[in-house]
């Protein structure tokens, strides 16, 4: 937790010429009695490529610092053009408001500054020299970047932890890829005491009482189909017997045929021999159709 937080900062003289002072209205509250002063400073940034340019404008020492809000207004001198290069006078750079405690920076505003002359013509037309009396700064206000550091300030407790902090049970626990292949390593020692356990008579006797179930089943398997052929043959002698029966019929009808073909010298005995032998005949046609359709 710090105990100096920065609450806001106004930028008084924006836009402004290029020579005038900067002027920031900075507002912090303190949450406890400070031993030491907080040191500001205002630090401009000459060229992207190189931290050589940098200036630092001003710095203020501000204290004893009162618990609770305060607020003051901040001035620094305008950047020194000598140290800035030519090509870097002109387009948008970046100055730095810092603020530290002790030598340690705790926090820190970022403003982008545009430099640009104050006509159109010579914008879009630059002269090779600058006419630093025509160019304007002008701070972009509305959009600091603001970063914040964590500092030891006067007491040991408050100083900011540069390790983890140490975890001794962490040590005493088992690693998780261990403990699982201990279980493993259980589970199948488990199971080869298992098979040692039951031993090749105990297969045998398994494989055998297998063997008399598929016996017992080859079995009844076999009485069923003895059932099955011997109902068959039982229908087949009964067909066989029937068609027997049939065929003795027809030799008696045949043989009644003959005879009375045979007596029939008479008219009578012609005219009724054709109708017995056609009744006879009949009767033959008749049985073999139900053999048929049996």
């Amino acid at each position: 937790m710090s105990v100096v937080s920065l609450l806001g900062v106004k930028v008084l003289n924006n836009p402004a010429k290029f020579g005038d002072a900067y002027e920031f209205e900075i507002t912090f509250e303190c949450l406890e009695q400070l031993h030491k002063d907080l040191e500001w400073k205002l630090t401009y940034v000459g060229s992207a490529t190189s931290s050589e340019h940098d200036q630092e404008l001003d710095s203020l020492l501000v204290g004893p610092i009162p618990i609770g809000v305060n607020k003051f207004i901040f001035e620094a001198d305008a950047p020194d053009l000598k140290r800035i290069p030519v090509s870097e006078i002109i387009g948008v750079t970046v100055i730095l408001l810092t603020c530290s405690y002790d030598n340690r920076e705790f926090v820190r505003v970022g403003y982008y500054v545009n430099n640009e002359y104050d006509s159109e013509e010579l914008n879009s037309k630059p002269p090779p020299k600058p006419i630093m009396e025509r160019v304007r700064r002008n701070i972009l206000a509305e959009k600091p970047r603001v970063t914040r550091f964590a500092i030891k300030w006067d007491s040991e407790d408050s100083a900011p932890a540069e390790f983890p902090p140490e975890q001794p049970e962490a040590d005493v626990v088992e690693d998780d890829g261990t403990a699982y292949g201990a279980e493993e390593a259980e589970l199948e020692a488990a199971l080869i005491q298992e098979e040692a356990a039951l031993g090749p008579e105990d297969a045998d006797e398994e494989m055998a009482g297998a063997d008399d179930t598929a016996g017992a089943l080859g079995a009844v398997a076999k009485a069923e189909d003895d059932e099955d052929s011997d109902a068959g043959s039982e229908d087949l002698e009964a067909e066989s017997s029937g068609s027997e029966d049939d065929d003795i019929e027809d030799e008696e009808g045949e043989g009644e045929g003959d005879e009375d073909m045979e007596m029939g010298e008479d008219g009578e005995a012609k005219t009724t021999a054709p109708q017995e032998a056609h009744n006879g005949h009949s009767i033959s046609e008749a049985t073999h159709g139900e053999v048929m359709v049996h």
